[in-house]
């Protein structure tokens, strides 16, 4: 391990690379472009792409490919040899400033919501020079924003940089009434991704798993979380090897992967990277989690990055923790005196109205059929938006509100009564795990996305939701001739108007919800009570204003996500009635055939014996299967009924409101079934045997 520091970055043509390999003229000319966002002459493209393909190739890269992330979340790469033969039958290998800008993958068969029809196939990738280029499995990957012949966003990364731009434009409008004249202000995310590992052996053997990357049947194991004994224990061997490979992989990648454990449910881990800049960060998280599957394979693992793989066990979360930053401060850092830090005070406040007031769009961020399994399940926050601030901060708040003035606390020692023991600062706020939207320090953590979520709808809205909330700041002080009286006078009507969505409780107790819809909060549950909101007037007009999405590409984005929805619980559905018709209900037939057999066998011994117990366990097995036999037949009837409807709004409310308490229904019936069936007989692994072993 003493070699992380050669080895760091090794597979990244970063800046310390482009230092050695370009020109000086070069280097200077892409650092603007990258730490300005200036435009990159097609002359110095080529000189780069000499040098990217060159460096590539001495480290054994033969492809290269755009790396892209569709609508449909994940990444997408197709790879082209650099192999260009010559016409005396000998080749060299070849690299343009062309092809390193831009590409042209198939638009067609991507989720486009609408955008593109299936015979309008040609669309573009456009390379995002903010985000090192990387080799992976011996192909050079080039980050890339994807558009459609149109020029419509057809990728996550696109509104995201938009909203970056959008956000540090009024960021350093904002700077500048405090003096400051900075280029560029900057979002940074640091993404913590919870994941399970279990052996591949019991995997392969779950068709669910396999097919919806969770299981639809399973009763409660005999032991599950309740000893609170897995959350940062000894790691197991296997596990401790998956993650030693995994780390260094990262490192080679440029992911400054930091913090690994175990997480409270059994079989659940967490990896923790260090910050960086938002777009970086997302795609250096969906790195993460690719190199994940891949090498738990060689471990006899398999990595589950679903929300909610297991029933009754907590379910794996991306806490999204999220910052504005100048190249030299964080503008979230209150300092020894937040009361009296001005400028901290009006970004906070910034971010207090932005959440209040965009709490629908950022719950839509982070809708999906799996989430909803994992929201308010008494393990993650519950889907009612709200903010932490903690004690001290909570106190400078209440004080700015009621128009007095905070003294500030005096800082808290640490004192544990052993002479050896340190004494130390305590942080200026506790953690709240139960809060969607935690302030925790000099960041805020936003804890609702799901682990196979792509982070980049979240942070499009939070840094768009910041940029709104910012302008209105700028309108608010323009012409004010004392600025520090009207700035300090906004913060406190913002404030006031918004503290409703400060909340420093138990986000999970049940008078937290009533309290909410006391205050008026949102409650959207589910991704069907949240999609609609996508299309309310003031969110269509406020990624209008700032450029990050037109009237179509929301319009998309809302489409998509209701198709997905859609299919997904269909998979889910049909799944679940093909593994009862061909697995579950023979089983239970054959189980009831053997104890049937043994009654007769008993009886024939012995006429005078009376099987009791057999006897009573055939009646519950018989009437188990016309339960399920029941419910399997109202599952196949909602899965029809959702299946014939047109319109994707109520196509989706269909799955959610029929086909998924048919699933409920027949998942009680069959996991019934598991808790009197032999083991011997049943024919899937069992949680007891899934989530325990060495």
């Amino acid at each position: 391990m003493g070699r992380i520091a050669e080895e760091y970055g090794t597979l990244v043509f970063n800046d310390h690379t482009m230092q050695e390999l370009l020109p000086s003229a070069t280097y200077k000319a892409l650092s603007k472009t990258i730490k300005e966002g200036k435009p990159l002459d097609i002359e110095v493209a080529n000189v780069v792409a000499h040098a990217m393909k060159e460096w590539a190739v001495a480290n054994g890269a033969t492809h290269y490919t755009h790396w892209f992330q569709p609508l449909s979340g994940i990444t997408s790469e197709k790879h082209d040899a650099f192999l260009d033969p010559q016409a005396d039958g000998r080749a060299i290998m070849k690299f343009s400033g062309k092809a390193l800008i831009q590409g042209e993958p198939d638009a067609s068969s991507f989720p486009s919501g609408g955008i593109r029809a299936t015979f309008e196939a040609r669309g573009y990738t456009a390379w995002d020079p903010t985000s090192y280029a990387f080799i992976k499995d011996e192909v050079l990957c080039i980050p890339t924003a994807f558009c459609s012949y149109t020029g419509e966003a057809l990728d996550k990364k696109t509104p995201l940089l938009r909203s970056m731009e959008a956000v540090s434009a009024q960021a350093c409008k904002v700077l500048s009434y405090f003096g400051q004249d900075v280029p560029r202000v900057t979002t940074t995310v640091g993404a913590e991704q919870e994941y399970f590992l279990i052996k591949e052996e019991d995997y392969e053997q779950r068709q669910d798993l396999i097919l919806t990357g969770r299981t639809l049947f399973g009763a409660p194991p005999c032991k599950g979380q309740e000893m609170e004994e897995h959350y940062f224990g000894a790691i197991r061997p296997t596990v401790n090897n998956f993650m030693k490979e995994l780390d260094e992989e990262l490192w080679k990648l440029g992911v400054a992967a930091k913090t690994k454990h175990n997480e409270v449910a059994p079989c659940q881990h967490e990896l923790a990277p260090m910050f960086t800049i938002s777009n970086v960060a997302i795609d250096h998280n969906l790195l993460t989690m690719e190199l994940m599957r891949t090498i738990a394979s060689h471990y006899g693992l398999v990595c589950l990055q679903h929300e909610k793989p297991f029933e009754g066990i907590n379910g794996s979360g991306k806490h999204n923790n999220w910052s504005i930053a100048t190249d030299s401060e964080n503008l979230l850092d209150p300092g020894k005196t937040p009361a009296s830090n001005l400028r901290f005070l009006v970004f906070l406040a910034a971010v207090v109205q932005a959440v209040d007031d965009y709490q629908d769009l950022l719950r839509i961020s982070v809708a999906s059929a799996g989430n909803d399994h994992r929201l308010g399940a008494n393990e993650a926050p519950p889907a009612v938006i709200s903010i932490f601030l903690g004690d001290e901060l909570g106190r400078v708040v209440d004080a700015i509100i009621a128009g007095k003035d905070d003294d500030g606390a005096e800082a808290v020692y640490m004192d544990l009564g052993v002479e050896v023991l340190p004494s130390f600062e305590r942080d200026n706020t506790d953690r709240n795990r139960t809060s969607p939207f935690a302030f925790t320090g000099n960041k805020f953590e936003f804890r609702m996305p799901g682990s196979q979520v792509n982070l980049a709808d979240a942070n499009t809205i939070l840094n768009t939701i910041v940029a709104k909330s910012l302008k209105c700041f700028c309108e608010a002080v323009e012409d004010a001739g004392d600025f520090e009286k009207a700035a300090f006078a906004w913060v406190r009507k913002t404030l006031i108007e918004h503290q409703r969505i400060i909340f420093n409780g138990d986000g999970y107790a049940d008078e937290w919800l009533e309290e909410a819809e006391r205050r008026g909060l949102l409650n959207l549950k589910s991704l069907v009570d949240a999609a609609p909101h996508m299309l309310d007037e003031k969110n269509v007009a406020l990624f209008k204003e700032f450029g990050v999405l037109n009237e179509a590409e929301n319009r998309s984005r809302y489409e998509v996500k209701l198709e997905t929805y859609s299919k997904l619980i269909n998979i889910e559905g049909q799944t679940m009635s093909h593994m009862t018709k061909r697995k579950i209900a023979p089983a239970v037939s054959a189980y009831a055939e053997q104890v049937a057999d043994t009654i007769n066998a008993k009886k024939a011994a012995n006429p005078d014996l009376d099987p009791v117990a057999d006897q009573k366990l055939l009646a519950k097995l018989n009437a188990g299967a016309n339960e399920m036999s029941d419910a399997l037949d109202a599952l196949d009837e909602a899965l029809a009924v959702a299946q014939g409807i047109d319109d994707a709004l109520a196509m989706a409310r269909s799955y959610h409101d029929g086909v998924l308490a048919a699933m409920d229904r027949l998942r009680v019936a069959c996991d019934a079934m598991e808790g009197i069936v032999s083991t011997e007989a049943w024919p899937l692994p069992t949680y007891n045997k899934i989530l325990f072993y060495c």
